[in-house]
């Protein structure tokens, strides 16, 4: 009985929570998404990487239905959300964290996380103010100040911390690092890795290999709406000539 409960749980931690197959997307007549496949499991974090323009932010809007797939099939913790509402899909327990952050500049730290709370949800991590002013103790120094007198990087923190108020199963990060100090890149990695080990999938899109690699268990690589490279970070690592085709500049 055991045995069975053992391989039970170790099923459900590998189960997909987000699993996309064949989309195809487009912007008016432009094709930008091709047959586009990947997937992230519970706890695990995958790295989309590529230059400008290949298509990152447009895979990511796909998910969240920002962007209707043409065709293809978005799967979400079991359903298909393909063509749902972004508020739909993030009620479901998908969390976006956009690359202009997008933070409600008028309204305080603790307003601002109030904004994004939903209620708890099974197999996802219960987040309140007080457990994100731990893992992002600068918010907490400063939940009452408004977020147009926050810095860049305070307001990323504070828009990742926002959108973990829905207590998602999986999040997806557009940029994360982008336009940040060393320092505060640094601070990203080490609160990507504990979202990570509470169990929350993460897909996100990223330039900076410094990060990805700190952070990311798989690599997949998209090349004008391709993937063109998928596998385990660390098999990238050693594929140069892959990185020089697809990612140097």
């Amino acid at each position: 009985m055991n045995t069975t409960m053992r391989a039970d749980e170790q099923a459900a931690a590998n189960a997909a929570v987000l699993e996309v197959t064949g989309i195809n997307a487009f912007y008016g007549q432009a094709h930008i998404l091709f047959d586009l496949d990947l997937t992230v499991r519970r706890g695990e974090v995958v790295a989309l990487l590529g230059r400008n323009g290949a298509g990152k932010s447009t895979t990511l809007k796909s998910v969240m239905g920002m962007v209707r797939p043409a065709s293809g099939s978005v799967r979400f913790a079991g359903r298909d959300v393909a063509g749902m509402t972004p508020f739909r899909i993030a009620r479901l327990g998908l969390g976006y964290v956009p690359e202009d952050r997008r933070i409600f500049t008028g309204l305080t730290v603790e307003e601002n996380l109030e904004v994004g709370r939903q209620t708890s949800r099974d197999g996802a991590p219960n987040w309140t103010p007080e457990r994100l002013y731990e893992l992002f103790p600068a918010l907490g120094e400063m939940r009452r100040r408004r977020g147009g007198q926050m810095s860049g990087g305070e307001q990323q923190m504070l828009t990742i911390a926002r959108t973990l108020m829905g207590n998602p199963l999986c999040l997806l990060l557009d940029e994360p690092s982008e336009g940040l100090a060393p320092v505060i890149v640094d601070q990203m990695i080490g609160i990507v890795r504990e979202l990570k080990t509470a169990g929350v999938a993460i897909l996100l899109s990223e330039q900076n290999m410094r990060f990805a690699e700190a952070v990311a268990d798989r690599a997949c690589i998209i090349e004008k709406g391709r993937i063109r490279f998928e596998g385990p970070f660390a098999e990238l690592a050693g594929r140069e000539d892959v990185t020089a085709r697809f990612l140097q500049v």
